[in-house]
């Protein structure tokens, strides 16, 4: 399964852990962090308002929307910031299933409904995520 995840540099070693644990279990992850790695000493050098019109990052920013639009499963990865919500928002409309790692400090308002569950660990995730290829979690999962 093609797996995207949404989040911030901030969880850079977390969402690398992750993406570490998905692919021992067979999954793909399509993986910002390693596209974009090597970027960040363009950008130190250009500035990063500069960077996002060059041609780097025109490449960043469609590696990563077509990364989350054409995903089998996108996860958000929190708390995040702009960048990952947006990712978000563009998988949600184009009905790609939408699972959340929720940490203290995230504040996702009314679209935190894009979620069709939030996990409160990865160990829950994980699981979740392996339900979900194998077919058995097929339901949104209604929020209290």
């Amino acid at each position: 399964m093609k797996i995207y995840i949404a989040s911030s540099w901030k969880n850079q070693h977390g969402v690398e852990m992750l993406t570490d644990l998905l692919r021992q279990k067979g999954h793909e992850v399509v993986s910002w962090i390693e596209n974009n790695h090597e970027e960040w000493d363009v950008v130190s050098n250009m500035g990063f308002d500069k960077w996002v019109y060059s041609d780097g990052g025109s490449r960043s920013f469609t590696f990563d929307t077509e990364g989350a639009m054409t995903c089998d499963l996108l996860i958000y990865y929190a708390p995040s910031g702009k960048d990952a919500c947006a990712e978000l928002g563009a998988a949600f409309g184009r009905g790609v299933p939408i699972m959340g790692l929720y940490a203290k400090g995230e504040d996702l308002g009314l679209m935190r409904r894009m979620m069709f569950k939030w996990y409160h660990n990865y160990r829950d995730l994980l699981l979740a995520v392996s339900e979900f290829a194998g077919g058995r979690l097929l339901t949104v999962e209604k929020q209290g």
